[in-house]
């Protein structure tokens, strides 16, 4: 079965390292909340803000989740050492678009998926399902790799953070873009469909997804 997607905005943000240029003292101006937040959160919510998609029913995808917080609990563990409580509450694979419906007050379906390095592509997936109730989705993904330590197991991404989103809704349109080809491009490989369509989104893009 075929559906067509029409990407209606697309937002793609990406660094080697950790990426700098975040307006999150603008978007959360709330200092008390701003510092509770992880680096995944932050990401998401410029990403949702990026595309004007702060209120809009979100399926959102990640791989490895709140690696910091889990590699903080596992170090916790190894050494018998206490939990940090705040490392134990934000190690949930839902957490950074948790942070993000909560600042914006936003009440719609909100979804998470993780499914390795289809992650991305199911996501778009579950989001041309979704849409055929005909309102728009905001589809959105994140990694944010960037740990202590992570160069010794790191031999494949070049881009430790990265974070994409789209704003879609279903078409009966005639595709223009398919997920032919697709390459990791040196982005973690769950993100790599979702990057595809963002590199490649123009005003006028309808992406075939096959479920």
């Amino acid at each position: 079965m075929r559906l067509n997607l029409e990407i209606l905005d697309a937002f793609l943000l990406y660094s080697k390292d950790e990426i700098e240029e975040l307006n999150t003292k603008v978007l959360v101006p709330q200092m008390v909340f701003r510092r509770r937040l992880t680096r995944a959160s932050k990401l998401v919510i410029e990403a949702l803000s990026g595309i004007d998609a702060k209120n809009l029913r979100i399926v959102h995808g990640s791989s490895f989740g709140e690696l910091l917080a889990s590699a903080n609990i596992l170090k916790a563990i190894l050494e018998d050492d206490m939990l940090s409580p705040t490392d134990f509450q934000n190690s949930v694979y839902n957490t950074a678009v948790s942070y993000a419906s909560i600042l914006f007050e936003n009440k719609n379906e909100i979804m998470t998926i993780s499914s390795g390095d289809e992650t991305s592509l199911k996501v778009l997936k579950a989001g041309a399902i979704k849409a055929l109730d005909g309102d728009e989705l905001a589809l959105v993904c994140s990694e944010a790799i960037n740990i202590p330590n992570i160069d010794e197991i790191n031999s494949c991404a070049k881009y430790l953070e990265c974070v994409v989103a789209l704003r879609v809704r279903s078409s009966s349109k005639e595709a223009n873009l398919s997920l032919d080809g697709v390459k990791d491009d040196g982005f973690v490989p769950s993100l790599k469909h979702m990057v595809f369509v963002a590199k490649n989104f123009n005003k006028n893009s309808i992406l075939a997804i096959d479920i």
